[in-house]
């Protein structure tokens, strides 16, 4: 090998060597995400499930398997992919931080404010990476809409009207259970928009925040996991937010995804297109007229993926820890005010 050559191959960033941990439907999309990209090396994947692990093996043969998550942090890791479910988040990610592995969670980071503190701080101190699969973030449509937001073009952004809007429900038996799962409908796809309605305005305070939870049709009046949830949440700097979702609701389609923001000088909304989980649009509203800001996404079921890698390839520069993590706090936080949960 000339000189020339073997200080190409020397400089060259080495991928990060990763392990997966929880190979549903979800941990199986990220891991063939990544598997495409060609962004790391995909070094162990593990499950309480041998079926899973099967299944996780036909992406990606080379991986070390494991059936506990001990097993998975002894292994030699920059960073561990976590899709475990939510009961399990504080605690795998904590354990893995605490050995100076990098983590990338699914969302919710933690069932509860609590929890999410308790990881973020973990990350602070061990001066890692911490990153959460907010995966509508990472749209283009997204950030199109987010940037135009956050531009000041619009003027004052004084409403949001965010839906997500789901005719389906999760499959999965803990979804069902408080404490497994530590909410319903708001915590899986109000997480969402939460994320997207605060993070073009700046994560501004919130000062009050009202709301109704369903579950069967009655509103709760116990700890129970909600099929249906609408909130108003207020902030500091005079802008109201809307928030609705549901899981199971005859809507009749897939799916109603929306995040409208309303300013006084302009509009624009998110939305999603014939009732599609995947394929999204961004458009600006001027008094009657609308201009699309971006179309619907090319080869859309790979979206999912995006924000994965968009982690890991910040993982290959730096692993240091990211302060924009704490903003994952006051997103706990206002969920906790939606489920009425104390902040003590």
């Amino acid at each position: 090998m000339s000189s020339a050559a073997k200080q190409s191959v020397e400089s060259a960033p080495r991928k990060p060597r990763l392990g997966f941990a929880g190979l549903g439907w979800i941990g199986r999309n990220r891991l063939q995400a990544v598997a495409e990209a060609d962004v790391a090396e995909i070094a162990a994947i593990q499950d309480v499930q041998a079926s899973a692990v099967e299944e996780a093996r036909k992406l990606s043969s080379d991986a070390m398997q494991f059936a506990a998550f001990e097993e998975l942090l002894d292994q030699d890791l920059d960073g561990i992919v976590i899709a475990t479910p939510n009961c399990f988040h504080a605690e795998q990610s904590i354990a893995a931080l605490e050995r100076g592995i990098a983590v990338f969670c699914q969302k919710p980071l933690g069932r509860n404010a609590s929890e999410t503190r308790r990881i973020v701080d973990a990350a602070r101190a061990a001066d890692r990476l911490l990153g959460i699969d907010l995966s509508y973030r990472a749209i283009p449509a997204t950030r199109a809409v987010s940037d135009l937001v956050a531009s000041g073009e619009l003027g004052k952004v004084f409403a949001v009207d965010a839906v997500f809007h789901n005719g389906y429900g999760p499959d999965k038996a803990w979804f069902r259970d408080y404490l497994l799962s530590g909410g319903g409908c708001v915590l899986d796809l109000g997480s969402h928009l939460l994320d997207l309605a605060l993070r073009p305005l700046g994560f501004p305070q919130v000062t009050r925040v009202q709301s109704s939870l369903f579950a069967n049709g009655e509103l709760m009046s116990k700890r129970d996991v909600e099929d249906y949830g609408v909130a108003t949440i207020e902030t500091a700097d005079g802008t109201v937010i809307n928030l609705s979702c549901c899981w199971n609701m005859h809507i009749g389609r897939e799916a109603d995804i929306e995040i409208a923001f309303y300013g006084t000088r302009g509009g624009a909304k998110l939305r999603n297109v014939d009732g599609s989980f995947y394929d999204f649009v961004g458009e600006r509203f001027s008094g009657t007229k609308t201009e699309k800001l971006h179309h619907p996404e090319d080869a859309a079921w790979q979206w999912g993926g995006l924000a994965t890698i968009e982690w890991i390839e910040r993982l290959g520069v730096d692993a240091r820890f990211d302060v924009e993590a704490e903003q994952l706090v006051l997103l706990a936080e206002t969920l906790d005010r939606i489920y009425k949960i104390s902040q003590d």
